[in-house]
């Protein structure tokens, strides 16, 4: 039996995946899923002790500081577990054969672009947030060149706090709202993503490297909350804004769409549209 390791059991992705676990019937794997309180990415040494004093064949790092704008003050905090833990992770488990899986995002790159960003793509992060969680790229992959990195973007889920549920409560509660026109990615619902990580956990070859997983398709924030407005069939105004008008501590990406060729070829993995997966989602709430 191949036990695997999950941090961030209280993240939407961390919830998404013990959710995900529950759906399926295997018996060759055994899952355990560990919150900052048990293991707390800020604590070297109570990371290092354990996953020494246990033993675990895969650890999926879904643990973060996410906190975008925060993070442009706490800047030591965002690096100490975006970065610091990560490579100190990556080496850990090259020193006990621990496969390590390692989420990451779409805020390594610039926004500059007009097509897809292929996961071989230059990197040039513009915010705190994006630069601690390169850092920690490089890191896991300078200490263990067997690291699977899979960069996301744009996360909703039925958990935690997040784009999607955010509309649903100003639609109860507002008969107007203002979103952001000008910013385009792809809505990624997190069930996605976990079942596209556990396809990987069970791959029977681990090809490294840095992955791209969303859903597919493109949108803005807006065309975003128009789909859920639409879906929800909610009476409520929503009108387009430039980013100009919404500032914020963090410069956030204007251009988020990522290529997912790579993980589909190479983990057979499937990237369902993102209105599909939203629709999906919201029928079930």
């Amino acid at each position: 039996m191949k036990k695997v390791l999950v941090t961030g059991a209280n993240g939407q992705l961390g919830q998404c995946i013990k959710d995900a676990v529950s759906q399926i019937n295997n018996s060759e794997y055994q899952y355990t899923f560990v919150t900052r309180q048990e293991f707390d990415l800020a604590s070297l040494q109570m990371m290092r002790d354990y996953l020494t004093q246990n033993e675990f064949d895969v650890l999926i790092n879904c643990a973060a500081y996410t906190a975008v704008d925060l993070a442009e003050e706490e800047v030591d905090k965002a690096y100490a577990v975006n970065a610091e833990a990560v490579g100190e992770m990556a080496k850990i488990c090259a020193e006990n054969n621990i496969e390590f899986i390692h989420v990451s995002t779409d805020y390594v790159f610039d926004g500059n672009a007009d097509k897809p960003f292929a996961a071989n793509h230059e990197t040039n992060p513009i915010s705190v947030y994006g630069k601690s969680k390169l850092v920690g790229e490089q890191l896991a992959l300078d200490n263990n060149p067997e690291t699977i990195i899979i960069r996301t973007a744009w996360v909703y889920s039925q958990h935690g706090k997040n784009f999607m549920k955010t509309m649903l409560r100003l639609f109860a509660d507002k008969d107007e709202i203002s979103v952001v026109n000008d910013q385009k990615g792809t809505p990624t619902n997190a069930n996605d993503i976990a079942r596209a990580i556990l396809k990987v956990v069970q791959a029977k070859k681990k090809t490294p490297g840095i992955y791209h997983f969303t859903n597919a398709g493109d949108t803005t924030w807006f065309g975003f909350a128009e789909a859920i407005k639409e879906l929800t069939n909610a009476e409520i105004k929503i009108n387009s804004i430039p980013t100009s008008e919404f500032p914020t501590p963090a410069k956030r990406p204007a251009y988020s769409v990522l290529d997912t060729a790579k993980i589909q070829e190479v983990y057979d993995v499937e990237c369902p549209h993102w209105k599909d997966s939203l629709k999906l989602l919201l029928s079930k709430l």
